[in-house]
């Protein structure tokens, strides 16, 4: 079944730790929230590693170098070396450099990881638009980003700078909830200047490129929590995909997701690396996965059943997408989930 026309989640007769060789893992929402350690994802990890899974940390984040995340993968039980960390500040960077001169001076908005990856292309980080940067390059820089930072950023793109983003997530999950993410900073930039960056992050091409390029991977398995970076960027890529709902993405977003947003398979938590995956069959226009059955029913979606409840949200997907075609399912599924233990 071709990604572009997914009409549900797929199933798979032996553990994806099996059927993959690489998985590459969102952090934000996946294995850890707010500096802790996502409930299961730490064991999971632990033993999708020691069944031989490689395993590639792939980040939007743009803020941390990939020392610092390896060290706090490490420190939450999830030992990682730098080279297993791969973030959109490396894919900007890289990005810049096929156009930029060597030792192009380069307004930085952001945080040390975007520093890093920059100068290990050959392009110099400054911080003033004074400093006569040919480009800006923008990535998440924390709560504490001044506000100045922004007016630099505005300053140098009036002057002719190209302007570069490392991704535009509009959010990042927090250990207190949901929070602006560098999509929102973007904005901002964008407002005071009408202009519009490049972007390297996923869902976009850069992104998928510079991965890669740095893991080798033969038969990738995109594991995310975001429907409109993760699970868009494996779409992109032309790679299969897994849908943890620890992260941003709940029950009913999923449902209504059009085609680029699908993923192959979906389970709770990183414990579905480490395991098959249920055949959802589609018996006469209802969908059955487990104890549960879905179907659409004077426009309504409806489930009956009893059961795992990740089965019932599988069979809802299937009976959705498939009425959706290559749209978005406008049906309301909060009924529909009601009650469903996810």
């Amino acid at each position: 079944m071709s990604q572009q026309h997914r009409s549900r989640p797929l199933g798979s007769s032996v553990a994806l730790s099996e059927a993959y060789d690489t998985a590459l893992l969102d952090l934000d929402g996946v294995v850890y929230a707010g500096g802790h350690a996502i409930v299961h994802a730490v064991e999971s990890l632990g033993t999708a590693r020691a069944g031989g899974m490689h395993l590639a940390y792939v980040t939007n984040n743009a803020l941390r170098t990939p020392d610092a995340v390896a060290e706090h993968l490490t420190e939450l039980g999830v030992p990682a070396e730098p080279a297993d960390v791969i973030t959109s500040a490396q894919a900007v960077a890289r990005l810049m450099a096929d156009q930029l001169p060597p030792g192009a001076r380069v307004l930085v908005v952001g945080g040390e990881g975007l520093r890093v990856a920059l100068r290990e292309r050959g392009l110099v980080p400054v911080d003033s638009a004074d400093d006569d940067p040919v480009a800006v390059a923008q990535g998440f820089g924390g709560p504490d980003l001044a506000w100045g930072r922004f007016a630099e950023a505005a300053y140098a793109i009036s002057r002719g700078a190209e302007w570069f983003a490392s991704n535009t997530d509009l959010t990042i999950p927090g250990a207190r909830g949901i929070a602006p993410g560098n999509g929102a900073a973007v904005e901002v930039v964008r407002i005071a200047t009408g202009a519009e960056p490049q972007v390297a992050g996923k869902p976009l091409p850069p992104m998928h490129r510079e991965t890669v390029l740095r893991t080798g991977a033969e038969r990738p398995l995109v594991v995310g929590d975001r429907l409109d970076t993760d699970i868009e960027g494996a779409f992109n890529g032309g790679v299969d995909s897994l849908l943890v709902l620890t992260g941003v993405t709940d029950a009913a977003q999923l449902i209504a997701a059009g085609p680029e947003h699908r993923p192959t398979y979906v389970d709770r938590d990183l414990r579905g690396l480490l395991t098959g995956q249920p055949e959802v069959s589609d018996e006469g226009g209802r969908f059955r996965c487990g104890g549960w059955t879905a179907e659409v029913r004077a426009d309504a979606l409806v489930l009956d059943g009893e059961g795992d409840g990740i089965d019932g949200l599988r069979a809802l997907c299937a009976a959705a997408w498939t009425h959706a075609g290559d749209g978005s399912c406008e049906l309301d599924a909060d009924k529909a989930v009601t009650g469903l233990d996810l």
